[in-house]
């Protein structure tokens, strides 16, 4: 089969393999590669496709994919790379009268303006004599330099020729950018890693996708994107309702999606009023549980057992029963964060079609976290596992899917990690008690840095202050890069 060489956008790069395996899903595309070419630390990657068609599909909706190039040449010089495709003279004729441009790319070095023009000009012998067109042309060669992650690396080592098959959509990371969105809450899902979920959640055309903590809905308006009819729910309204002339529904208007956004309902997803269909109801569950940091996770009930009622209640001085009347509000009790994860799983088994998919973020506490800890199912199987990190806590996105029909009776696999509620177990899920932890990370951050300033005004005043600020800034960035 043909070889085509993928670039990939330089981030989230745990993603872009499971994203690319999706997209193929999706188009129905055969697809080989080597895992073991595969780098985090590089954004190339070489596939085996049937044609260039086939290889266009997965180009249809691809967030983390730049360009997509049919492979002519790939060796360690540009003499080396010219010399290859001289090897193949029976794919210039195709290509002789069209409108065409070469271009000059370059990964983690670059290759001044004067030396581009004699780059190209060295492969003049392809023949081609169709019109030079830099806007618009009907075919574009690239010529790729990749130079590495290295910095103090000014050589490029590897060189590729090749024929641009096309470009991802990486424009629909600016569509839905949260900052042009009417309508946004303080735990609003990033615009790209909504649109990476809706691909690993195989969103599409006919299928009912549904977000059971649904927020402010971003799952929703980029799953419908891309076909899907979806629905989602929420224990607290307040955010489906909005504020003003600002809502879910809002934003429904301003992407054209009031058609498959189908409605944000307000209950608790423990006691879904969801009938129970054999054979699953939705064909993915996309979700961001709260981990209780900027918004703490609630389920119906009581702190105190004591003090749940056994039966309905009358209202005083009312004549009715209590949670009739329209003013009443239910008790509600804090989720731990594991109950949510092992809850999440069986509602997905329960009511997921045969073949759908369940994608949500799990945080966990970097120092603990094993895969253990992931609940499992024998009618779940994991597809993907990828992390990003925030230096001591992290957040995987998790993609797993139905391969087996529930028997009404299977619960939850056998035990992966602690996955009982006591605090004092020494084999706790890494994700076990996260808010406390996390802001116990928080506190002891914030205590260091104030001692730090205060040494570093002592030190040599307000310029030392500014000079460790410019550290502690330089510090962020490596260990997001990290």
């Amino acid at each position: 089969m043909p070889h085509f060489l993928i670039q990939f956008a330089q981030q989230h790069e745990e993603f872009r393999l499971p994203e690319l395996e999706a997209l193929a899903t999706i188009e129905d595309v055969q697809m080989t590669y080597d895992p073991n070419d595969y780098s985090l630390e590089s954004p190339f990657l070489i596939v085996e496709i049937e044609s260039a068609e086939k290889a266009a599909l997965l180009l249809k909706r691809a967030i983390l994919i730049k360009t997509i190039t049919e492979l002519w040449a790939k060796a360690d010089s540009w003499d080396g790379v010219i010399d290859k495709v001289k090897e193949h003279p029976e794919r210039w004729p195709q290509y002789l009268d069209v409108s065409f441009k070469f271009s000059v790319v370059t990964f983690g070095g670059t290759i001044e303006h004067k030396d581009k023009a004699p780059l190209i000009n060295r492969f003049a012998f392809t023949g081609f004599m169709g019109k030079i067109d830099l806007k618009t042309p009907e075919e574009e060669f690239l010529l790729i330099a990749d130079y590495g992650i290295d910095p103090d690396v000014t050589v490029a080592h590897t060189f590729y020729m090749g024929r641009l098959v096309g470009h991802g959509k990486r424009e629909l990371i600016d569509k839905f950018n949260v900052k042009k969105r009417k309508y946004i809450g303080n735990t609003t899902m990033d615009a790209e890693l909504s649109l990476i979920m809706a691909n690993q959640a195989l969103c599409g055309p006919g299928k009912l996708v549904y977000d059971p903590f649904v927020g402010t809905g971003s799952f929703l308006m980029t799953c419908a994107h891309f076909g899907a009819m979806t629905v989602g729910s929420d224990i607290d309204g307040r955010q489906i309702r909005g504020k003003g002339k600002a809502s879910i529904q809002s934003n429904c208007e301003q992407y054209g999606l009031k058609g498959r956004v189908l409605d944000a309902l307000v209950f608790d997803v423990c006691h879904s009023p969801w009938r129970k269909i054999n054979g699953g109801m939705f064909d993915a569950i996309v979700t961001d549980p709260p981990y209780g940091v900027r918004a703490g996770a609630k389920t119906l009930g009581r702190k105190d057992p004591a003090k749940q009622a056994t039966e309905p209640r009358m209202a005083v001085d009312e004549g009715v029963l209590a949670h009739l009347l329209p003013d009443y509000v239910p008790p509600t009790k804090p989720y731990e964060m594991s109950e949510v994860v092992a809850d999440l799983l069986m509602f997905a088994v329960k009511n997921l079609v045969r073949g759908g998919r369940l994608v949500y973020w799990l945080p966990t506490v970097t120092e603990d976290y094993t895969i253990d800890d992931l609940p499992t199912h024998p009618c779940m199987e994991l597809v993907a596992n990828c992390e990003q990190a925030f230096g001591q806590w992290s957040r995987r996105l998790i993609t797993m899917e139905k391969v087996a029909d529930w028997d009404g009776e299977m619960g939850l696999g056998a035990p992966t990690g602690d996955m009982n509620k006591s605090k004092t177990g020494p084999n706790q899920v890494g994700h076990f008690g996260f808010r406390d932890r996390y802001f116990a990370f928080s506190a002891v951050e914030n205590a260091k840095r104030k001692k730090e300033l205060k040494e570093a005004y002592q030190r040599g005043g307000p310029q030392a202050v500014a000079a460790y600020m410019k550290e502690l800034e330089a510090r962020k960035k490596e260990a997001v890069a990290v």
